[in-house]
C-alpha cells in the first residue's frame, strides 16, 4: 500500500482524504530532522507546511520517496534541486490560500496607511494622541504591484474596489492580461517612480532577491509605502530601514522576513512598520483549503500518475492521465531501445509526435522518452530528473509537433545522435493502447517490446536466421516471436527477437561471431 507522511501540522481533513483514497497516513507533526530521517525511507510522499524543512540530507534518506507536497505557495523550505536530482516530484497548492493572502497584503496596507498599529497601543496605554496618528488616504492613490499571478492579481481587484489606480510590472505579463485585469503593465523603474503604495507577489528567486534595495528605494517617489506579504529576503531589511529613517519610505507593513521565524530584525520597534508572523495564509478557509488540495494532488499522483501544481515536473491532468499512459510507455520503450543500442555519447535527441498524439500534452512523454533514453546510463533517472541530466551531459533535446498524420494516424519518433551516427526509432499504438515499434533507422520492422528481447543487425544474405536459430537452440533459448526488416535485397537488415528469457553472454559472444552480423544487443524493457 502506498504510504504518506504528513510531518506538519494540516487539517484533519488532510488525513481523511488520503485513507479515503486508500493511502496509508501517519501524521507526525513536531519531528527533529534526524526524527525525520530515521524514517523518511519508509514513505512514498512527505505532505508538509512551512515547518519541516526537507534538505538534501532528508532527501538522501529517502529512499521510496516519490512526492513532497507542500500546502501553501511557498517551497524555500524545499531543497527542489535535491529534490528533483533524485526524481522527487514537489507539488505546491498555489491557489488555496491566494484570497487569504491578498486580504491580509490589502489590510496591511490600510494598516500602514492609517498608522493602526501604532495608534492601537496608544490607545490601549491611555494616551489620547489624535494629533500624532495623522494617515492617508487610497482613494485615488497609485499602488504599484510587483507581481501579477493569482495573488497579485486578487489584490488588484481589490484595490481598484478601493478606487486605487493599479500600475503593474511582472515580466511574465501580458499586454491583453493587464487589460482583462484593469490595470497598467509598466516597466519596474516607471512602477517605482509613480508608486504611491508597493505591494510584493513574487517568489524568492535569484532574480528577486533585495529587489527592494538603496538603489529601487531611491528610484521611488518621496513618502512611499511598501508592503511585502510575498516571502523574506526580497526587501534588504537593513537598507529599508535607512529609507525608513531618512523619510523617503513613510511606511512599511512586513508580513515576512529574511530569517524566520523572526525573534529579532533590525525593523522591530519602529513604530513606521506595521508587522505580523507569516501570517499571510493564516485563515481557517486557507488551511482547510489547501490541506485538502495537498492530499487530492499527492494521491493523485501516487495512485494515477497524475501530475498537478509540480515545480518541477509538467502537469497531467486527471482526465489526460488514463490517455497518456499508453503513450508514455511507449515513449519510455522507444527511449529505451535508443539508449540501450547507442554505444557512443549522446549529443542531441529530438523527439516528434505526428497524428493524435500531436493534439496532447506532449510536455510528460518528452521526459518519459528522455527517462528511457537514459537509464542504462544511470539507474536513478525518471521522469522527473532525466531533463536535468540531460542538461548536465550536455545533450540538446528538442520537441517537434506535426499535426498531419503520416503513414500511422498517430506516431512518435524519437532520433538520437552521436558523436558517430544519427539512428530513429519510431512507435505508434495498437487497438488504441498497445504500444508497437514500427521503424528502426528507416527500416520498417514491427514488433512488441517485451521483457527480453534480441537485436541484431546484419547484413541482408543467406544463411544469417539459420546460424542464429543454431546458437539459439543450443543455448536452449525459446523464441516467443522473430521480427525481420531489412532496406534493400542485399542491403542492411535487422533482427527483433522475443526470447521467454535472458540469454547469457556466452551466447551473445557466438552470435557476434556469426559471419555477416554487425551488432547483437540483448534489450530489456
Amino acid at each position: 500500500m502506498v504510504k504518506v507522511l504528513i510531518s506538519d501540522k494540516l487539517s484533519p481533513r488532510a488525513k481523511e482524504i488520503f485513507e479515503e483514497r486508500g493511502v496509508e497516513v501517519d501524521v507526525k507533526p513536531g519531528l527533529s530532522p534526524d526524527e525525520l530521517r530515521a524514517i523518511i525511507g519508509e514513505y512514498d510522499g512527505l505532505a508538509i507546511r512551512s515547518a519541516t524543512k526537507v534538505t538534501s540530507d532528508i532527501l538522501e534518506a529517502a529512499t521510496n520517496l516519490k512526492v513532497v507536497g507542500r500546502a501553501g505557495i511557498g517551497v524555500d523550505n524545499v531543497d527542489r534541486e535535491a529534490a528533483t536530482q533524485r526524481g522527487i516530484v514537489v507539488m505546491n497548492t498555489p491557489f488555496g490560500n491566494s484570497i487569504t493572502t491578498a486580504e491580509h497584503a490589502i489590510s496591511m496596507m490600510m494598516a500602514s496607511a492609517r498608522q493602526i498599529p501604532a495608534a492601537n497601543a496608544s490607545t490601549h496605554a491611555g494616551k489620547w494622541e489624535k494629533s500624532k496618528f495623522m494617515g492617508v488616504e487610497l482613494f485615488g492613490k497609485v499602488l504599484g504591484l510587483i507581481g501579477s499571478g493569482n495573488i497579485g492579481s486578487i489584490v488588484a481587484d481589490r484595490a481598484q474596489g478601493l478606487k486605487m489606480r493599479v500600475v503593474a510590472y511582472d515580466p511574465f505579463l501580458s499586454q491583453e492580461r493587464a487589460t482583462e485585469m484593469g490595470v497598467e503593465k509598466v516597466e519596474l523603474d516607471d512602477l517605482l517612480a509613480r508608486a504611491d503604495f508597493i505591494t510584493i507577489h513574487t517568489p524568492l528567486t535569484d532574480s528577486t532577491r533585495n529587489l527592494i534595495n538603496k538603489d529601487t528605494i531611491a528610484k521611488m517617489k518621496d513618502g512611499v509605502r511598501i508592503v511585502n506579504c510575498a516571502r523574506g529576503g526580497i526587501v534588504c531589511e537593513a537598507d529599508l530601514l535607512e529609507g525608513l529613517n531618512s523619510g523617503k519610505v513613510a511606511g512599511a507593513a512586513l508580513d515576512v522576513y529574511e530569517v524566520e521565524p523572526a525573534k529579532e530584525n533590525v525593523l522591530f520597534g519602529n513604530d513606521k512598520v506595521v508587522c505580523t508572523p507569516h501570517l499571510g495564509a493564516s485563515t481557517a478557509e486557507a488551511q482547510e483549503n489547501v490541506a485538502i488540495q495537498v492530499a487530492e494532488q499527492m494521491a493523485d499522483y501516487l495512485l494515477t500518475g497524475a501530475v498537478t501544481n509540480a515545480l518541477n515536473m509538467p502537469s497531467v491532468s486527471a482526465e489526460d492521465a488514463p490517455r497518456l499512459k499508453p503513450y508514455m510507455k511507449l515513449a519510455e520503450q522507444l527511449g529505451s531501445f535508443a539508449g540501450q543500442v547507442t554505444e557512443t555519447g549522446l549529443s542531441k535527441v529530438r523527439i516528434e509526435f505526428e497524428g493524435h498524439v500531436a493534439k496532447l500534452n506532449v510536455k510528460p512523454l518528452v521526459q518519459a522518452a528522455l527517462a528511457g533514453l537514459l537509464k542504462p546510463f544511470s539507474d536513478s533517472v525518471n521522469m522527473v530528473n532525466a531533463p536535468v541530466i540531460a542538461r548536465e551531459r550536455s545533450i540538446e533535446v528538442a520537441e517537434v509537433t506535426h499535426d498531419r498524420p503520416g503513414d500511422y494516424q498517430t506516431l512518435i519518433k524519437l532520433t538520437v545522435e552521436t558523436e558517430r551516427m544519427e539512428r530513429s526509432v519510431s512507435g505508434t499504438l495498437f487497438g488504441g493502447n498497445k504500444p508497437r515499434l514500427v521503424n528502426i533507422k528507416g527500416i520498417e520492422i514491427e514488433a512488441e517490446l517485451t521483457s527480453h528481447m534480441l537485436y541484431v543487425t546484419n547484413e541482408d544474405k543467406p544463411g544469417l536466421i539459420g546460424n542464429l536459430g543454431v546458437v539459439l537452440g543450443e543455448a536452449k533459448a525459446n523464441i516467443a516471436t522473430f521480427h525481420l526488416g531489412r532496406a534493400e535485397a542485399g542491403g542492411d537488415a535487422m533482427s527483433l527477437i522475443q526470447l521467454d528469457g535472458p540469454l547469457d553472454e556466452a551466447s551473445l559472444e557466438k552470435i557476434k561471431q556469426i559471419p555477416l552480423v554487425k551488432q547483437v544487443k540483448a534489450l530489456h524493457f
